[in-house]
């Protein structure tokens, strides 16, 4: 059935995706022993939680400075909290971290992790190195496992397990700045490495919303990690209600999985396209706030060989983009054990993307990176259906499960 494209019934169905995305909340953040994670809380939560404990609001502030601007995870280490403070909130909190089950770098640089949780669920999340500057994205992971079962994408081969948490996904870009030691967070323009956050790794963002503009709200704000929602974009499927609300709220870079210009091969290779057809997806795009030449929509396209790949295809793209400010991202696919397609010839993708930029849209060819871990666009994925065995005493699985790399 495809949704009505009135105001009223956009609000309803924003409000069905919203109750169905409960069924799939995260556990609370909450520790065996009753302890509270003051990651992933907003600053009202956190003067909230001050004051519970019979604080000033002020120690809110102190406590957001140490834990986003400093990176600091022990309450020992914020130097300008009393010592009889740092034990008080040491008995009541804790500041987390998802933990590192394995770890992989590329031989071209990009760095991929598999990151667990309290419940022992994972997730796998990429860092991808610029190839000529001192810097890079991150790629965040928003669900375990994904709902879509896009026909291409390894990570849509596993079953949607549930929703991240805010603290879940502030946590993955945490932990690789922790990684590449990039705390505090530079206020004087000194180059980040981490200069980016792409919400493309597992799972549908805009069917966890909630979490995420939780989490992006956290690092936008000015006086702790403080990425401009400049360098945050976020990539959705084409989950047309919550593109509006997302738009409105956010304001973060859009990028479209878009992947065929007809609606019978995108039903096919993209299922969303039942709900939400290429027509109701490109006039979400226009209405899109913000978008213009300088922050132009970016649209998603893997090249697969003999589906979606001929010149009638890129004609068709261009026609689909009129009026829209739009960069094409053409992307060679990356095979992955068992996957029913093959890569389009080197020649049909440079025929693509010569139409497509003749009409006056840039169109790059994204080089592979990190295919030799399975970090690539489309591949992640992680056995996280295993973490359901018994677990060790403290919440931990008994033994990790690993990594489909």
């Amino acid at each position: 059935m495809q949704a009505a494209p009135t105001a009223d019934l956009n609000e309803a169905e924003r409000a069905r995706i919203l109750a169905k995305a409960a069924l799939f909340a995260p556990p609370p953040a909450t520790l065996p022993d009753g302890r509270r994670d003051l990651v992933g809380l907003s600053r009202e939560e956190l003067v909230a939680e001050m004051v519970a404990i019979g604080e000033k609001p002020f120690r809110a502030k102190q406590l957001w400075h140490w834990i986003y601007h400093q990176g600091v995870t022990d309450f020992s280490q914020m130097s300008t909290i009393a010592k009889a403070m740092q034990g008080k909130l040491a008995e009541r909190f804790v500041v987390g971290r998802p933990g590192a089950t394995a770890e992989q770098t590329s031989t071209d640089g990009t760095r991929k992790w598999l990151f667990g949780f309290r419940d022992g669920q994972q997730v796998e999340t990429v860092y991808i190195p610029d190839p000529e500057e001192d810097r890079g994205a991150v790629c965040i992971s928003t669900q375990v496992g994904c709902t879509l079962s896009c026909r291409f994408c390894h990570t849509g081969t596993q079953k949607l397990v549930r929703n991240l948490g805010a603290a879940e996904i502030v946590g993955q870009f945490m932990a690789a700045r922790d990684s590449y030691g990039e705390w505090p967070s530079p206020t004087d323009g000194t180059p980040r490495l981490l200069s980016t956050i792409v919400i493309m790794g597992m799972g549908e963002p805009l069917y966890n919303y909630e979490n995420v503009a939780k989490a992006m709200r956290i690092i936008m704000d000015g006086e702790g990690i403080a990425l401009s929602r400049r360098r945050i974009t976020l990539s959705t499927s084409g989950v047309v209600p919550m593109m509006d609300r997302c738009g409105a709220e956010l304001g973060v870079g859009l990028a479209v999985s878009l992947h065929a210009v007809r609606n019978d091969i995108r039903d096919e290779i993209v299922p969303l396209n039942r709900k939400y057809p290429i027509e109701e997806l490109m006039a979400a795009c226009r209405r899109y706030p913000g978008a213009s030449n300088a922050r132009r929509i970016t649209f998603e396209y893997v090249m697969l060989k003999g589906v979606n790949d001929s010149e009638a295809d890129a004609r068709e793209l261009v026609r689909l983009l009129q009026g829209i400010p739009a960069k094409v991202n053409l992307i060679p696919f990356n095979p992955w054990p068992g996957s029913p397609y093959e890569t389009s010839s080197n020649n049909a993708i440079h025929r693509f993307a010569r139409i497509v930029q003749e009409a006056g849209y840039a169109s790059p060819i994204r080089t592979p990176r990190g295919r030799d871990i399975l970090a690539a666009c489309g591949q992640l994925k992680t056995e996280s259906e295993r973490a359901r065995r018994p677990r060790a005493e403290g919440g931990a699985p008994a033994t990790p499960p690993a990594s489909a790399a």
